[in-house]
């Protein structure tokens, strides 16, 4: 790949600081007046004027003065700043000349060159009217409109190679059209750097809207002051006799050019191209054909402005569509900003992406072609450091050097900051486009060594460069489209946020509210439960003898019924107490938790174990239950697998003791009738945390059912089979997500269950949550289908017909 074309600094500050503006001289084919705006008096001329009054030295002033008397009494009509404007013909010399007046600060300036023959009504500015105009109009593109205007120019100006070329945002130069004569040299489609044209030459073109070099070989002249001040102190900025610079006029002869001219094109105030005209021999134009060339370079700007103004409504239009409906559908999920990457297509032609990504910390999700994980996050970091709002660019690899090796193919970035607070960003992605530009001529200016001075490039044959590591540069329509969106997405996140702050305004209502239901129901429904047991007691103390022995077992029933009815009181107000306690996080062993409480149930049923520690696992049996000679249920043997080494876990120690006991309990509950029974217990660990795993092999459930595995009371196998509350799984989830955790269970009839839970590591947990917003909750429903499931739940399993 070739190197692109640099020039030192040395040399840029040299052509950068030359005194374009104050040159002290013009060029010979005119005459320059300059006067004081307010009194009229002569303040300067140009050296010239003795040849053409045919005066000597020290008569010309007074020579110039009664000439241009009349001609400086227009000074009052000039508006200072802005260009040269028509004060009408002059005969001095026996010549006749014409006369252009503008006026800049306190001085106003007048011109004189040679007047061509009145052309009238064929003049060059009709034709543009009669016959151009309507063309430019019909136009369909900017290149087709430059095509038009370059053989009209060319027509105009006699000239033998005419082009018209846009400078990009470096200040290189693009040639969009051009029309030339057989032996001028095609430079359509070439490039022209911005070293050509440095920048204070092309905020010349950007005030003066047109200059002619008749001869590249001529003379200066120069301006002297009547008050004899220094020459160079004189603005000559608009001034269409200005000299130039002698660089230029070099690469004018270098290029094969003596004559040319340059007509600005300014679209929104801004230089945006030239239209330039070249002839291999000096060629002079009357101010007539100049003032139709200038026109006709507006006329051009304005169709261009036209033009470009309609294709940018035109892409506003599109991107507000693609951001209406990223916003649409974020708007019907949680709003959070991953839920983007759900459906990716307008969020990818928002940005005419190859992928995007949402980062959020040390988190990312993405989509489409982008950086891996890793290098997602450093992104994030160093996105960090740079932007308030939005940032882009089409050189990542050169903007971040020390990400280029991890950003793979992406070459462009544009990226949205969702919040100052934290490193939250929406990124999109562009690959590599590897450019081949024909340059014309080998744009490096070299140094002459003995002298230390810039000079221009020699050649302007074809000199191709390949230019890699850019993507296609972000337009202003996408900036601005992704800065909606942004505002968009932050005023979705606020009201989802106001949103969640009212649903958690209602759950405390709703948890007060239940908390006194919880209280209601330990004082209401202990004592008559109490009350059945004793009075049940009584009458078999009492009348036991006479009882027959349908009414005992009718009687045991009862009693049943009733301690089954207190154990759901006192579970229903642990599972209450569960989510007012507050939780104190530490670092918990979950190894020596497990070994407690196997050993716990091992102690339990008096059982004696035995373990068999390793490197991956450990075995702990616990002695076997069989039935017994009146039926009655024994313990099956019990197979404990544990999987070593256990993480530790971020929560509370006494509320992740009861989930792991109760998962542990539940296990062995719907195991027992296994022989022999197996219970694995290992870690777990994904994007969401880490945690525990423990599976059996017991009856199982299907799988249909899990929706109802984590509800209060809610029981998939008949009392009679397992006994239990139905609220152990239900407090377990709660816990779990009261720690910011999830849970999961998975199951097969006859084959067994698994459940799962992971918490977050004590980093995740002290980042910022990114859950979804909890669902509102109606009171009264919620209280009416707690106590039913709670009364429900106090009426004994069902019980076969008494055969007698």
């Amino acid at each position: 790949m070739t190197a692109a074309p640099t020039i030192s600094d040395a040399d840029l500050a040299s052509c950068a600081s030359e005194p374009i503006r104050i040159p002290g001289a013009i060029q010979p084919h005119g005459w320059l007046v300059v006067a004081d705006a307010l009194t009229g008096r002569l303040v300067a001329y140009s050296r010239n004027w003795p040849d053409l009054l045919k005066a000597p030295d020290n008569e010309v002033d007074a020579a110039i003065h009664d000439l241009l008397s009349p001609i400086v009494q227009t000074r009052h009509t000039l508006v200072d700043g802005e260009g040269p404007v028509s004060c009408g013909p002059l005969i001095a010399g026996g010549r006749r000349l014409h006369v252009s007046g503008h006026r800049l600060g306190e001085l106003t300036y007048f011109e004189l060159e040679t007047e061509a023959e009145d052309a009238g009504p064929r003049a060059p500015i009709y034709s543009l009217a009669r016959h151009l105009v309507p063309l430019m109009q019909r136009t369909d593109s900017v290149d087709a409109l430059c095509r038009l205007v370059v053989n009209e120019m060319k027509r105009l100006t006699g000239f033998g190679r005419c082009l018209a070329y846009r400078f990009d945002a470096e200040g290189h130069g693009e040639v969009l059209a051009e029309a030339r004569d057989a032996d001028y040299d095609a430079y359509a489609g070439h490039h022209f750097p911005a070293a050509d044209i440095p920048s204070q030459a092309r905020e010349l073109y950007r005030i003066n809207h047109i200059r002619l070099i008749p001869d590249a070989d001529y003379q200066p002249v120069p301006v002297r002051f009547v008050d004899g001040r220094e020459p160079t102190s004189l603005d000559l900025s608009q001034a269409a006799l200005r000299s130039v610079s002698p660089v230029h006029l070099q690469y004018m002869r270098n290029m094969g050019t003596l004559a040319s001219m340059s007509v600005s094109i300014i679209v929104d105030g801004q230089l945006w191209g030239l239209v330039s005209c070249h002839n291999h021999a000096p060629r002079h134009l009357s101010w007539q054909v100049r003032m139709a060339c200038e026109h006709l370079g507006q006329l051009l700007s304005l169709q261009i402005e036209a033009k470009e103004e309609n294709e940018r409504v035109s892409e506003q239009l599109r991107l507000r569509q693609l951001t209406l409906a990223i916003v649409a559908h974020l708007s019907d999920s949680d709003a959070t900003l991953q839920r983007l990457m759900a459906e990716p297509g307008p969020l990818l032609r928002l940005g005419r992406a190859t992928g995007a990504a949402v980062i959020l910390n040390d988190q990312c999700w993405s989509v489409g072609e982008t950086p891996a994980a890793g290098a997602l996050i450093q992104l994030g970091q160093w996105l960090g450091n740079r932007i308030d709002e939005v940032d882009h660019t089409d050189r990542l690899a050169t903007d971040a050097p020390a990400l280029a090796d991890a950003l793979g193919g992406a070459a462009g970035l544009l990226a949205i900051s969702i919040s100052k607070l934290h490193r939250h960003y929406i990124v999109w992605f562009r690959p590599e486009i590897v450019q081949t530009i024909v340059w014309a001529g080998d744009p490096r200016k070299e140094l002459d060594n003995p002298k230390g001075r810039l000079h221009p490039r020699l050649s302007f044959a074809s000199w191709r460069q390949q230019l890699g590591g850019r993507s296609l540069p972000w337009t202003q329509g996408e900036v601005h489209a992704v800065q909606e969106l942004r505002q968009a997405l932050i005023g979705i996140v606020l009201r989802r946020a106001e949103e969640m702050a009212e649903v958690a305004m209602e759950l405390g209502r709703v948890n007060k509210e239940l908390e006194a239901f919880s209280y209601t129901v330990s004082h209401d429904l202990r004592a008559p439960m109490r009350h059945i047991a004793g009075f049940v007691d009584l009458v078999v103390e009492m009348e036991g003898a006479g009882l027959s022995e349908r009414s005992r077992r009718y009687l045991t029933h009862v009693k049943e019924a009733s301690a089954h009815a207190g154990q759901l009181v006192d579970a229903l107000l642990d599972f209450s107490r569960m989510g007012r306690s507050a939780i104190k996080p530490v670092s918990l062993n979950t190894e020596h938790l497990v070994d407690d409480l196997i050993a716990e149930h091992n102690a339990q049923h008096g059982a004696q174990h035995s373990a068999q520690h390793g490197a991956q696992h450990s075995a702990l049996q616990s002695p076997p239950r069989s039935a017994d000679a009146n039926g009655a249920a024994r313990e099956a043997p019990i197979e404990w697998t544990v999987h070593r080494p256990l993480p530790r876990l971020w929560g509370d120690p006494v509320l992740l003791q009861v989930a792991v006991r109760n998962l542990i309990s539940n296990a062995v509950k719907y195991s027992r009738q296994r022989h022999p029974a197996r219970i694995t217990i290992e870690p777990v660990q994904n994007e969401h945390g880490v945690g525990l795993s423990i599976s059996d092999n017991g009856v199982g459930f299907q799988m249909k059912y899990v929706g109802k595995l984590f509800g209060v009371f809610q029981r998939l196998h008949q009392n009679e089979a397992f006994e239990g509350t139905g609220i152990g799984l239900a407090s377990v989830r709660r816990i779990v997500e009261r720690h910011g955790g999830q849970v999961d269970a998975w199951g097969a009839p006859d084959e067994g269950a698994r459940f799962t839970f992971v918490l977050p590591t004590r980093e995740m947990a002290a980042a910022p949550s990114t859950a979804p917003a909890p669902p509102s909750v109606d009171r009264s429903s919620a209280l009416a289908a707690l106590m039913s499931s709670a009364l429900s739940a106090q009426s004994p399993p069902p019980r076969s017909t008494d055969p007698h």
